[in-house]
């Protein structure tokens, strides 16, 4: 079978490093360019040290004609950057994008929340907001695949199918996630080096996270109706891994049995969720370097509520691994493939 040529532009970064180093051993893929900006003229392993003997080529800067060579293109970028990048796009590629700049369906609702105009309205109605698990039958149609924050990954994957089946009450969703720092990207270190992060958890982005856009544009979707709901991120001292608490209403005559075993039905066929027995506790440990979602429901002293955790790797459930999911479901190649 002959190879897919990829172009991965913003390979330096966390998330970019991450894809580059399970694409390396994905047999259908050759990575055929590795783009960036201040980084041109280096090689990957100056960033990641365990690519150093890995045959990989040189970073350079992006040209347009690049794109006549490959099939897919990677972008893991800042904001604003792959709208630019999908002006160029022609008709044998397949952007697939780790930012921001497709997952809002309102290019106003972009500009409230980025505070960037959107360059490219016209390619929000080609792109896919791509969680896997929920909407594998349109991402093989999208020519832009845009994949989920990491915290939305891993709070929209236990409450969709709550709120689908109307099991729980869309008033006074709480969520409280906590993330490892490597999520804040390479800069967190200058950001919080009067925070002591590598010992210290804080609260950031409280009540205005721009996650809270695409979290709300995905419950209201499914649940049919607006979702009320608060969430609140943290930076942990840790380097990787999400772990999110969602505290939840049940609806009339409903309990947890109920919630577990719909959960588990509606993901029997899927391979990185795992829903565990009722009341387990689960750690960010259990996911790391996998492209694992572990999903525990829990009872509360109150009848009418639970609170249910939900576990990933940010870098790669909630990044990376995601995007290859993504790439693997579009053309057809085992899902899991690249990936563990």
């Amino acid at each position: 079978m002959s190879k897919l040529n990829v172009l991965i532009f913003g390979a330096t970064g966390y998330i970019g490093n991450q894809l580059v180093k399970l694409l390396i051993s994905h047999k259908n893929i050759n990575i055929k360019y590795l783009c960036g900006n201040s980084s041109v003229g280096k090689k990957i392993s100056y960033y990641e040290p365990k690519l150093k003997n890995k045959k990989l080529p040189r970073i350079i800067k992006f040209k347009k004609k690049y794109l006549k060579e490959v099939d897919v293109i990677f972008t893991a970028l800042p904001n604003g950057e792959a709208q630019k990048i999908s002006n160029l796009l022609l008709k044998n590629n397949t952007l697939i994008d780790l930012s921001a700049d497709f997952r809002l369906k309102k290019a106003n609702n972009y500009l409230k929340w980025y505070k960037i105009k959107h360059l490219s309205p016209i390619n929000i109605k080609n792109s896919i907001y791509a969680l896997p698990e929920i909407k594998k039958k349109n991402i093989k149609k999208s020519k832009i695949i845009s994949c989920p924050g990491c915290y939305p990954t891993s709070i929209l994957l236990p409450l969709i199918p709550l709120l689908k089946k109307g099991l729980i009450s869309t008033k006074n969703i709480i969520i409280d996630s906590k993330s490892g720092y490597s999520g804040a990207g390479r800069g967190v270190h200058k950001k919080y080096a009067k925070k002591n992060l590598y010992e210290s958890l804080s609260a950031y982005g409280v009540a205005y996270h721009r996650h809270n856009s695409e979290i709300q544009q995905e419950l209201d979707l499914y649940s049919y109706q607006v979702v009320n709901f608060s969430f609140t991120p943290h930076l942990s001292p840790m380097f990787r891994g999400i772990l999110s608490t969602i505290y939840v209403d049940l609806k009339k005559n409903k309990n947890i049995n109920k919630i577990v075993s719909t959960l588990r039905t509606f993901y029997k066929k899927e391979k990185f969720i795992k829903i565990f027995k009722k009341n387990s506790l689960l750690s960010t440990n259990e996911v790391i370097n996998t492209n694992n979602c572990y999903i525990s429901v829990c009872n509360t002293k109150f009848k009418n509520k639970i609170i249910i955790l939900s576990a990933i790797d940010n870098l790669i459930k909630g990044g990376a691994g995601q995007a290859i999911q993504n790439m693997n479901i579009k053309f057809n190649f085992n899902e899991s493939k690249g990936l563990t």
